[in-house]
């Protein structure tokens, strides 16, 4: 393809070119000619381009698709544009944002799970490959000015420090001008823990003060896009607008959430009766579309004890607060986008969820999903859960909706989330507005679609080529298809005809209208006993005449299952997606997975000013014996405050720090309960070392231990925490140095985070040595030095 400049864009970037034309002696010589400097811009007409992608939205959730949470800038776009009812995504957040901006299947660009579960397997190793570049990439070497704002979850979690390396970052290798966000599967809407770039910044104003994370991320679209605008309107722009929501925790300002009160009290049966009846009223499902049965896994609403019914009720208003805010909060951008006359000429895609609902939150809901994470959701009995239900959606609360809500969001399908094999997993409510290239308003359109066909649509729609090769690297070619076809032809035939599936070893495929699938394990079940591979029971469905997969025809039609069978094989070997890896809790431990680690050994040494350190970037002391040693120095004549290390926040973690001049240790169970080991005495003044040792008590996971506290070597305290979290902190929370970031861990510290002394350095050992032993003089000696 060549554009208006004569220049050829399937090698990007696209070579310069050496003038071989007269050159003269003197500028000022009549002869002297160049041909003027034209900045890169795509071809002529060229789009902006808007993907809006929510988390964690089943298709029966909004309004637009016939649910209860009330979406109006959904149904406005509707109005203007075109509703897809059978789009699909990967049945998890991010495997479907890889595929989403690659334009391939995910296991193509090694995003078989989660990055928290990378394997060395290349369909699951949490690496895209150089080979399929990523689609902002794509457009900012065509002259498209690209950001992204909100969720980043393609980060491999070995690479997720400040000291990178960032291929995988927006701002790095992914393409994107401009990132306002973060990294990580979720975040807490309150105390978001954010980059700008490559650098972790904080919110500018507190809840108390009316801050949410959505909103903060409208804002910096609506800044971004105005100033790209006004300083370079030849330009188009291509926006990803990935918020958090409406991904757990469920955090909304509480006059949202009781908009919505008394709404659920049927419960989820009767909602999803309501829900197919909405959808029919609207055309998002046929006619005849029947409601699929409720699985035997969860249990009906009237089985639930009346005494918790009001806190799931709760559960699902505030869940419905969130995600109508968050509709409110896209159209914040969307007009203005409007307001600067470009929304005539803009692609816009409001992919309304990554995957089906989240029933990740277990049967009864949960106050703090990380309790579930840890196999600990028994900790929040039903009782408790009655305790804190008016905490839930607030600064208070890290909470989740039950299974059941997560079922009925998913109406009329069966499942959800992580069931890949399944529609209620991965068939999510999809509208495309575009006023200046598609004459049709206000159609649905029913042709098969996947979330690797925006690329593809992006590209067509802009007359760009697809690349052939990008920063010197042969390209593999894009493996979704184009929308563009069904824009203004309602009965064109599906181009998109074949589709495999699989998550966690729940696997289908779809062909020409029919579906064979598998269901091999249940997302709340941590403990689940999975069946061999081999074991697992496939179901035939005929989509032509059963929207919805409501009867199974394998026992009618055994030949008709088998030759799918063989066809998920076949993609399946062309994807990566051998070998299955249905594995859990193994997955998270790197060593088992086979994916490097950023630290190892039993020791890591750490630096004052080090903050909003992930996770991975930490030496893990979970389930075992640890001490953190800090070298400091404090003022004669001040009361020593403020933190020393903190790791986590007030949902789960641990620190290290003093309070009115005595050192302290706290350990936080799951932001339930707090294990604090205090000195009994002042810290000296002057030049010296305190460290906290931790006692595993073992015999297993999440046990406890002993806490002992030392002043330069010298017992001055001890206690006990009676148990530990053995698996996660947190999803969003990090390790600081010197002061606490985000949430703190502890309430007892809250206002003098801050540590008002001198931090040389911090030292973690872990397992069970002797830990007795203080950090070498001559190394702090160095450090200090090198601070000055």
């Amino acid at each position: 393809m060549v554009d208006r400049t004569g220049e050829r864009r399937e090698v990007l970037p696209i070579p310069d070119r050496q003038h071989l034309g007269l050159t003269t002696y003197d500028a000022k010589d009549p002869d002297t000619s160049f041909p003027p400097i034209e900045p890169l811009l795509p071809p002529e007409g060229a789009p902006n381009v808007l993907v809006v992608l929510l988390d964690d939205v089943g298709f029966g959730a909004s309004s637009a698709f016939g649910g209860p949470a009330q979406t109006p800038t959904a149904e406005r776009l509707q109005a203007g544009g075109l509703t897809y009812t059978r789009f699909h995504t990967t049945a998890l957040c991010a495997p479907t944002r890889a595929a989403l901006l690659s334009g391939r299947n995910h296991h193509s660009v090694g995003m078989g799970m989660i990055t928290e579960t990378a394997t060395s397997a290349p369909g699951s190793s949490g690496l895209r490959p150089n080979t399929k570049a990523a689609l902002p990439m794509t457009l900012k070497l065509n002259g498209y000015s690209t950001a992204q704002f909100g969720k980043c979850h393609e980060v491999p979690p070995w690479q997720t420090s400040p000291v990178g390396p960032f291929d995988a970052w927006p701002s790095g290798g992914g393409g994107f001008e401009y990132f306002y966000g973060f990294i990580g599967g979720e975040n807490n809407q309150y105390y978001p823990a954010l980059y700008e770039g490559f650098a972790p910044v904080e919110p500018d104003k507190t809840p108390e003060e009316g801050y949410h994370l959505t909103e903060d991320l409208a804002d910096h679209a609506i800044d971004w896009v105005r100033t790209q605008k006004a300083l370079a309107p030849d330009k188009p722009f291509f926006v990803y607008f990935a918020p958090g929501a409406t991904h757990a925790p469920h955090h909304v300002p509480p006059e949202w959430a009781d908009k919505y009160a008394g709404r659920f009290a049927g419960g989820w049966d009767a909602q999803r009766e309501s829900i197919l009846e909405q959808q029919k009223q609207r055309g998002v499902v046929p006619a005849d579309a029947e409601l699929t049965a409720r699985p035997d896994a969860i249990p009906a609403w009237d089985e639930m004890d009346d005494a918790l019914k009001p806190v799931l009720e709760r559960q699902m208003e505030v869940y419905a607060g969130f995600l109508e805010h968050t509709d409110f909060h896209v159209g914040r951008v969307i007009d203005a986008i409007d307001a600067i006359g470009a929304l005539d000429n803009t692609l816009v895609y409001y992919i309304i969820g990554d995957n089906g609902a989240s029933a990740e939150g277990t049967l009864n809901g949960a106050f703090n999903e990380m309790a579930n994470f840890n196999g600990l959701a028994a900790i929040e009995t039903p009782e408790f859960m009655a305790e804190v239900k008016d905490k839930l959606g607030t600064t208070d609360a890290y909470n989740h909706y039950s299974v059941g809500w997560a079922w009925a969001m998913c109406a009329p399908f069966q499942w959800t989330k992580q069931v890949a094999s399944h529609w209620g997993g991965t068939r999510n409510g999809t509208i495309v507005h575009w006023p200046a290239g598609i004459g049709s308003r206000g159609e649905t359109r029913s042709q098969f679609t996947h979330v690797i066909d925006v690329a593809a649509t992006v590209l067509e729609a802009a007359g760009l080529p697809e690349p052939t090769f990008v920063n010197g690297v042969q390209q593999a070619p894009i493996e979704g298809t184009s929308m563009v076809y069904s824009f203004d032809e309602a009965d064109a035939p599906e181009r998109h005809d074949l589709q495999y599936f699989e998550m966690a070893g729940n696997r289908g495929i779809y062909y020409k209208g029919w579906s064979a699938v598998t269901r091999h394990s249940t997302p709340w079940l941590s403990n689940e006993v999975l069946p061999a591979l081999d074991d697992d029971v496939w179901e035939l469905y005929d989509g032509t005449t059963d929207w919805t997969q409501a009867h199974d025809l394998a026992a009618e039609m055994p030949e008709k299952l088998a030759a799918l069978q063989r066809l998920w094989l076949i993609e399946a070997v062309k994807y990566n997606v051998l070998p299955i890896d249905d594995r859990r809790f193994e997955r998270l431990n790197p060593t088992i997975a086979g994916r490097p680690q950023l630290v190892s050994g039993s020791r890591q040494v750490l630096f004052p000013g080090m903050k909003r350190l992930s996770e991975h970037s930490v030496i893990d002391i979970k389930n075992r014996s640890f001490s953190v040693t800090a070298a400091v120095e404090t003022a004669k004549n001040a009361t020593t405050n403020g933190v020393v290390i903190a790791q986590g926040g007030r949902f789960g973690g641990w620190a290290l720090y003093v309070k009115e001049g005595r050192a302290a240790f706290v350990y936080n169970l799951l932001g339930m309960k707090e294990f604090t080991t205090e000195a009994t005495e002042d810290l000296p003044a002057g030049t010296r070392q305190i460290r906290a040792e931790f006692a595993y008590d073992g015999g297993g996971l999440a046990k406890g231990g002993n806490v002992t506290l030392y002043y330069d070597g010298r017992s001055v305290g001890s206690g006990r925490v009676e148990q530990t979290q053995p698996m996660i902190f947190s999803a969003d929370e990090t390790t600081d140095i010197g002061d606490d970031y985000g949430m703190p861990v502890s309430a007892h510290y809250v206002g003098e985070t801050k540590f008002n002394g001198r931090i040389d350095v911090v030292q973690i050992d872990v397992g069970d040595d002797d830990h007795s032993h203080l950090i070498d003089p001559a190394e702090v000696a160095r450090v200090a030095t090198s601070r000055q």
